[in-house]
């Protein structure tokens, strides 16, 4: 289908729409004569309708409000844009504007955007903080002072960005991923202000954004009571940009104090220490068997001395026991012996087979026999 064709059927189109409600954020307001221009833009969908009405319409509208507009629709055939005619415009409410907060609140934490498991922990010393803010505002300025105040070597990357009106949710989106993996930690900050001001800070865009980041954010909206969705889904909630600075980075005077008490505290447990053993080492040496380590090899040499002399003793004992059993023994083996009987006068007959003779009827006629004496021996035959 041609251009022109489908076109003219998006006129014939609005041409039959009659008017209509449309919600939106005055972007931009401008005027010439009685007629005022208005940008309306929805800053979750990044789209923008022209809007012209009578000056008497958009009396006290100013830029970044959230408005409904009654409008004609009307469409350009030769230009192919589309804009609206308004004959109403109507302030959105903070009650409205609370109510919506609160349903994108109960929706998030449905999604467990705002479940402190989430939640990431900040580096206790960060090289590099991120800081995302107003240009020249005095959030900025209290972050850098309270941080540097703290911790003077702190470096940050600022990305100064627009903190209300309908740039604002872009350019924070934008300053935040641009920092993602870039910083050790992300410090949202603004000042304080109306719900209106502070209504980009609860955007679902930006809210989305911020939980994807990998790196830790704080979120410093507002003062005190004031409590954007921000507060919720940032890892670190701060009361005031002042607090953020605070947070951030540690206080060099308290871990200086810190690391002076844990000094102290390692040399009084390390002087204890020694004063112990050295007590124990002085116990020690004052012993005896330290004092004089000699008494102890002498007392010892006694003892040797003495179990020598004993074993000495017992072992002669034993051995003349076993020479007076020896001898009696021996006295009886002399007495009991054949050469005994021999040397007394008797003789020990044998037979050829080397067998004792003690009957002569064992010995037959003419055999030879020997016969011992108690020295030498004969050879004799029976006859």
């Amino acid at each position: 289908m041609p251009v022109r064709t489908v076109a003219l059927h998006i006129d014939q189109w609005v041409s039959r729409l009659g008017r209509v409600w449309v919600e939106g954020q005055v972007a931009q307001i401008g005027g010439r004569g009685a007629t005022v221009f208005l940008t309306l833009r929805d800053p979750v969908a990044d789209v923008s309708l022209s809007v012209t009405c009578p000056r008497a319409v958009a009396e006290g509208l100013r830029e970044g409000e959230r408005v409904v507009v009654h409008a004609k629709p009307d469409f350009y055939l030769t230009r192919g844009t589309l804009s609206l005619n308004a004959t109403e415009i109507r302030a959105v409410g903070v009650g409205e504007l609370l109510a919506r907060i609160e349903r994108l609140k109960v929706l998030l934490g449905q999604e467990g955007l705002f479940a402190p498991e989430r939640k990431k922990p900040l580096p206790f010393l960060p090289g590099i903080v991120g800081l995302v803010t107003g240009r020249a505002s005095a959030a900025e300025r209290d972050v850098l002072e309270n941080a540097r105040r703290r911790w003077p070597a702190v470096r940050f990357e600022i990305e100064n960005v627009a903190v209300q009106g309908h740039l604002a949710v872009e350019q924070c989106i934008g300053a935040v991923q641009r920092l993602d993996g870039k910083v050790d930690v992300i410090v949202i900050a603004r000042g304080g202000g109306s719900v209106e001001d502070l209504l980009p800070f609860s955007d679902e865009a930006l809210l989305r954004a911020v939980s994807a980041c990998r790196t830790p954010v704080v979120s410093a909206i507002g003062h005190e009571p004031d409590s954007p969705l921000l507060d919720l889904v940032a890892d670190v909630r701060c009361s005031t940009p002042t607090d953020a600075g605070k947070r951030v980075v540690p206080d060099v005077r308290e871990e200086a104090q810190r690391i002076t008490m844990l000094r102290d505290r390692a040399r009084r447990v390390l002087v204890g220490t020694l004063d112990r053993e050295r007590h124990r080492v002085d116990q020690l040496a004052s012993r005896p068997v330290i004092a004089q380590p000699q008494v102890l090899v002498t007392e010892r040499r006694r003892d040797v001395e003495a179990l020598r002399d004993r074993a000495s003793r017992c072992a002669t004992a034993v051995l003349e026991r076993a020479q007076q059993d020896l001898a009696h023994t021996l006295a009886r083996v002399v007495a009991l012996s054949p050469q005994a009987t021999l040397d007394r006068g008797y003789a020990v007959v044998q037979s050829p087979d080397g067998s004792v003779v003690r009957d002569a009827a064992d010995v037959v006629l003419g055999e030879a026999l020997r016969v011992r004496l108690a020295k030498g021996e004969l050879h004799v035959t029976n006859g």
